[in-house]
């Protein structure tokens, strides 16, 4: 009994000393580091984000405008098929 409690006595105090790394002296605290207050630029008041769906906005409504459809009621001419001028006598 006296051998167990022997050992169990060391290895308690083998994990008591590892709880003190460093040793003890002092602790050395590190002053916090304070940042800087940095002013915003000034910029414009509008978000980039809304620029740029505006821009995308207005090329859509300009392919839509620009579409070429042939629904009109007049006649192109590159619809037209060119007949070619038959030659006298020949009939097939």
């Amino acid at each position: 009994m006296f051998t167990k409690t022997t050992a169990l006595a060391a290895a308690l105090a083998l994990c008591t000393t590892s709880a003190f790394a460093g040793g003890l002296a002092d602790e050395i605290v590190e002053a916090p580091v304070m940042e800087e207050a940095v002013a915003p630029v000034a910029g414009s008041s509008v978000d980039p984000t809304y620029i740029v769906v505006g821009i995308l906005a207005a090329l859509l409504i300009a392919a839509a405008v620009n579409n070429d459809d042939d629904d009109d009621d007049e006649p192109d001419d590159s619809d037209e098929q060119i007949e070619e001028p038959e030659e006298p006598g020949i009939n097939f």
